[in-house]
């Protein structure tokens, strides 16, 4: 089916995206895997081509582009190399930066934003906690008053890019009787006396993907620092969940679709019994499947998009797109690993590799178990 979301101008600038992975990060992509990160380098000429800053405005650095349907492209061809880079970059452009372009102060947006486009400071963002994830108002992280200063304590944990970051919007509790509204959001700089990052965590998948626990041991900020709002943090971060979710789940669809295309092409190139795997009636009825779920999830992902780029798409519509197309590429990438019989077990096969990457996806920015209950919530239960 033809999709009607991106005009002549988005399908030029997906032409750049796509020149410019080809020529300066697919070459590097298994140096990226071995390092546990993405180099500097990368995020330079990331932000030399403009890609980090499609929603910051000009007078900061960024195009100002205005139009969602940009960032959803970069995704899904980030998406189309492996599960992290949109991770990562999605993580410090389309995730923590918005912070800072909708509740930053001009000092913070003079400081900050410049560098974030042109990727000389690298951002994360602290919500998770080792207690727990998915319950973002019980987290345990606090902010103290002593005089003109916060001092900061606590740690946080899973946080993508945490280990190379150079600022992170951290999550603080500043007022433990209010509960949810007793929360700030802190620009916390990485060379701050008594910030400290852990290990590089080793995950079961991307590990492209730098991901550390961050630890605030006497941390000390001032109302200079706070992005928003005093107390307004938990707030803030509900405003914006929808718009990481929705980010998660074009990422999710682009990289479900390339490994099945890939698979297809297996599928046909592969020969058993004299004829192509792909045409025993069990597979060719399974890859007719997977391509239908696939075409179907895209159709509503991309109505997300289009709703989001007119300032209309719900929390609860964005939670459905989060859980819907997270389980649909994770069901689909499991069929691709078995039509690939043995060779889909391979690291050195993508399949393998895209298998473990998109088990996460079920998990992080808000469970799909959460999701449900927020979509159930809606409905009235």
């Amino acid at each position: 089916m033809q999709r009607t979301l991106y005009d002549e101008d988005h399908e030029a600038f997906r032409d750049s995206v796509r020149t410019w992975l080809e020529r300066s990060v697919i070459p590097n992509a298994e140096q990226y895997i071995a390092d546990k990160a993405l180099p500097r380098e990368f995020w330079l000429e990331a932000g030399k081509q403009g890609f980090l800053g499609l929603e910051i405005p000009e007078e900061y650095g960024g195009s100002g582009a205005d139009d969602f349907r940009f960032v959803a492209i970069l995704n899904e061809e980030l998406a189309k190399v492996n599960a992290a880079l949109p991770t990562c970059v999605g993580i410090h452009a389309n995730i923590t930066a918005p912070y800072l372009i909708a509740y930053g102060t001009e000092e913070q947006k003079q400081k900050y934003l410049p560098k974030v486009a042109s990727g000389e400071c690298i951002l994360a963002i602290g919500m998770t906690e080792p207690g727990g994830g998915s319950d973002l108002a019980a987290l345990k992280t606090t902010g103290v008053k002593d005089g003109d200063e916060w001092v900061i304590n606590g740690s946080k944990t899973f946080i993508t890019n945490g280990y190379s970051c150079d600022m992170v919007i951290a999550a603080v509790r500043t007022d433990p009787e209010k509960g949810p509204k007793g929360i700030t959001l802190f620009a916390i700089d990485a060379d701050k006396e008594g910030y400290s990052v852990g290990k590089k965590l080793d995950k079961v998948g991307m590990e492209e993907s730098d991901t550390s626990e961050l630890f605030f041991e006497n941390v000390r900020c001032t109302d200079a620092d706070i992005i928003g709002e005093l107390n307004q943090g938990f707030i803030h971060m509900m405003v914006k969940l929808a718009q990481e979710r929705l980010v998660c789940s074009v990422a999710n669809v682009a990289h479900a679709k390339q490994i099945l295309d890939e698979t297809v092409q297996y599928a046909k190139d592969r020969k058993a019994f004299g004829q192509q795997i792909g045409s025993f009636q069990h597979l060719k009825f399974l890859i007719a499947e997977c391509a239908t779920k696939i075409d179907v999830c895209e159709a509503y992902v991309d109505n997300c998009v289009a709703a989001h780029d007119k300032g209309q798409l719900s929390p609860v519509e964005a939670a459905k797109a989060k859980w819907w197309s997270s389980q649909t590429q994770s069901e689909v990438i499991d069929h691709c690993v078995q039509i690939h019989g043995g060779y889909g077990f391979m690291n050195e096969y993508r399949v393998a590799r895209a298998w473990r990457d998109a088990r996460v996806t079920k998990i992080w920015a808000g469970s799909n178990e959460i999701m449900k209950e927020l979509i159930g919530r809606e409905l009235g239960f």
